[in-house]
């Protein structure tokens, strides 16, 4: 498996109502359920505060992650505290501002590594399957027309990556057992897409992520699935001779999108 332990999106400012928010998901591969993850963005008097919490347990992988993330009232980060057990290994993550820089700190392994990596006024540290940094990302690109969006990697010595995102058409759901619209995004960094679902109000409501058929589903919402093909024509008797078809052979039908069982 492939994984951007922590990636981090500098973008523009975002109102302080769009932070206010929550939200449980289910964590799945290939639609089948394999963890939960969770956020909680809060307006203080001075502050906004941001928490995240995953847990994955599956063969190959036991994850569990707890991020707490602290931003100043002009929305810049102000102190973000990230830990997580990977197979039995801990990673720890701290990162602050210093000056034009944003210093980060990693310990895993056994071995520390403190990298400066090119501050864009707005961060917002992602985990693996963190749900909240990809709310906040969709609140911060509403309000920037989806320009100028950067991802700060911390692999090796660290990268910046712009962020591109692309409109797709609307779809259609259902959230506890309402219809609703489904509006769909998709994000690409470093050559990786997720695709992202998003609500009327720009609430997260599923995301497919680059990682090996993963996907957070917000608990509620299911994603309606394409319209069926047409049935294909009734398989001939196979008592009858093989004919060779003189017309091209039908490609087969796109599957349907899972659900999380």
């Amino acid at each position: 498996m492939r994984f951007f332990w922590i990636w981090a999106l500098g973008l523009a400012s975002v109102t302080p109502g769009a932070l206010g928010q929550s939200g449980d998901f289910t964590v799945s591969q290939n639609g089948k359920a394999v963890g939960t993850a969770s956020f909680n963005i809060a307006a203080k008097q001075d502050r906004f505060d941001s928490s995240s919490t995953v847990k994955v347990t599956m063969q190959g992988l036991n994850y569990a992650l707890s991020k707490t993330e602290e931003l100043a009232s002009t929305k810049s980060l102000a102190h973000v505290q990230l830990s997580a057990i990977v197979n039995g290994s801990a990673v720890n993550v701290t990162a602050k501002p210093d000056g034009t820089q944003l210093l980060m700190n990693i310990s895993a392994n056994g071995r520390s590594n403190t990298a400066r990596l090119a501050a864009h006024g707005q961060e917002v540290f992602l985990a693996d399957f963190d749900p909240g940094a990809l709310e906040t990302l969709l609140g911060l690109a509403a309000k920037s027309n989806g320009r100028d969006l950067w991802a700060i990697i911390p692999k090796q010595s660290g990268s910046v990556e712009a962020v591109q995102l692309a409109t797709l058409p609307d779809e259609q759901g259902t959230l506890n057992g309402s219809p609703i619209p489904v509006h769909h995004l998709v994000a690409t960094i470093a050559g990786l897409s997720t695709d992202l679902f998003t609500g009327t109000e720009n609430q997260l409501l599923q995301a497919e992520l680059p990682q090996d058929g993963f996907a957070l589903v917000r608990k509620g919402f299911v994603l309606k699935p394409p319209a069926k093909a047409p049935a294909p024509p009734p398989v001939q008797p196979s008592n009858l001779p093989v004919q060779p078809s003189s017309q091209p052979t039908r490609p087969s039908s796109p599957q349907p999108r899972t659900q999380p069982q």
